[in-house]
């Protein structure tokens, strides 16, 4: 192969855009055109095995009656929107109606119980929430002790304290004009962890969906190139779900299956396979469990897969290399990312060689090291905490790299020294240039 990761890296620079909408550029861009607006934006299915197909144009204009819906029960630019769905076309209209109208949402993950939900919708500051079915209960318990939350809106279930969904879009007009923002203002405040304390808030800008652009056309082997379907079964409540995945492939036009129910390995061997997935996108622990179900499901399937990246942060990186490429018929593209800064470093095994169990290089666009104790690049070979600057190699500022933590000044700096954020994953870097996970960091290091 040759290797052009020099040339790409040295010559790489960032185009944001001063304005930049992530419901215009992922959506409504593909649907105010009569042809592309009419190619299919998401296939469905649940557990029951129903399935259904959203053209662009559908849920354009399912996100613009929710977005007049949203405006009329007083959602203002900047405002929290909480929203709790599984994989359905109805989260991805919640998520571009909230940043049509330019407010910000918070995902709240399927893993959450009433009182993690209570949490978070109450440090947010949260008025209104969206929800469906699975997570509604939880959301209504959590409601009882968070009165604050005012309004919510619920999909598939009825309740006298909630808003139906039917109801809502039914009185709303199909047609609506996104909020200029810039690309700097905030589109989503993520809460990774929300079961440790103190609970803490990632507020990520719009422009991160460009910052995530280089790692996610990179690590799909140059996507949209000969692109069919993606999926991921990552949460779509959460920063992966969103950058690493949904937000990116949307971004091209392309069509994206979701899936509603839980994950397994037979499931989605026969999902790569009905659907003719081209490009999907796992975390380890759900290759790991598909490996354990190979015997049983993979033998007779017919993929169409041409790239299939996995989060990095696992220490079977090189045994997950080779079950890939002896059972899904590719190598794959390890990858590693953050809700604060995604996917910044990993594989492409179309443009440069991998090296089996690394988690790569970084990707254009972003400048990243190993730092010791004392905040100093690492010598070779030295495990270090992984960091990524605020600036790229030319000095401009990397689009990917979150604003701050929620209403959190002191544990924002805390997490830098000088520029670099300090990602709280143990690495080395090897003589050529190749990064290994080693863990995850014993201790933070202290700023000076």
């Amino acid at each position: 192969m040759n290797d052009q990761y020099a040339e790409l890296y040295s010559s790489y620079q960032w185009l944001v855009p001063s304005q930049f909408n992530i419901a215009q550029a992922c959506l409504h861009r593909w649907a105010e055109n009569s042809h592309e607006g009419r190619r299919t934006a998401i296939y469905t299915e649940d557990e029951l095995g129903h399935v259904d197909s959203w053209s662009y144009t559908r849920l354009s204009e399912t996100c613009n009656q929710l977005a007049n819906g949203l405006l009329r029960m007083g959602v203002q630019p900047g405002d929290r929107v909480g929203i709790a769905m599984g994989q359905r076309p109805e989260a991805v209209a919640s998520y571009m109606a909230i940043f049509s109208v330019g407010a910000v949402a918070v995902p709240l993950p399927g893993s959450l119980e009433a009182g993690g939900i209570e949490a978070c919708l109450r440090h947010a500051q949260a008025r209104v929430a969206l929800v469906d079915t699975l997570s509604g209960p939880d959301l209504l318990q959590a409601h009882m002790n968070y009165p604050e939350l005012s309004q919510i809106v619920g999909l598939g279930f009825q309740h006298d304290n909630i808003i139906p969904w039917r109801t809502l879009l039914a009185r709303q007009p199909a047609s609506f004009k996104p909020a200029a923002v810039n690309a700097s203002r905030p589109a989503l405040l993520v809460y990774e962890n929300p079961g440790r304390k103190p609970l803490k808030g990632i507020l990520v800008p719009h422009g991160a969906l460009i910052g995530s652009l280089p790692g996610f056309v990179a690590s799909q082997n140059w996507f949209p190139h000969m692109a069919g379907p993606f999926w991921s079964p990552a949460d779509w409540m959460s920063a992966a779900g969103l950058l690493a995945s949904l937000l990116p492939a949307l971004y091209f036009g392309r069509s994206v299956v979701a899936a509603l129910g839980r994950f397994s390995g037979a499931r989605a061997i026969e999902i790569l396979d009905r659907y003719g997935v081209s490009h999907a996108y796992f975390s380890a622990v759900q290759i790991e469990q598909m490996a354990a179900e190979t015997d049983l499901v993979a033998r007779d399937a017919q993929l169409a897969l041409r790239a299939v990246a996995i989060d990095g942060a696992s220490d079977r990186n090189e045994a997950m290399y080779q079950w890939c490429e002896r059972n899904l018929g590719l190598a794959p593209n390890i990858v590693l990312g953050a809700a604060e800064v995604p996917l910044f470093i990993g594989n492409s095994q179309h443009k440069w060689p991998a090296v089996p169990g690394s988690i790569g290089r970084p990707y254009p666009g972003h400048l990243v090291t190993v730092l010791d104790a004392q905040g100093l690049p690492c010598p070779a070979d030295v495990v270090g905490e992984l960091a990524v600057n605020r600036y790229d190699v030319n000095g401009h500022p990397d689009p990917a790299m979150f604003q701050n933590y929620w209403n959190d000044p002191d544990g924002t700096q805390a997490r830098f020294i000088g520029d670099w954020w300090l990602s709280g994953a143990q690495a080395k870097v090897d003589r050529h240039g190749n990064f290994w996970y080693m863990g995850s960091a014993a201790a933070a290091i202290q700023s000076p």
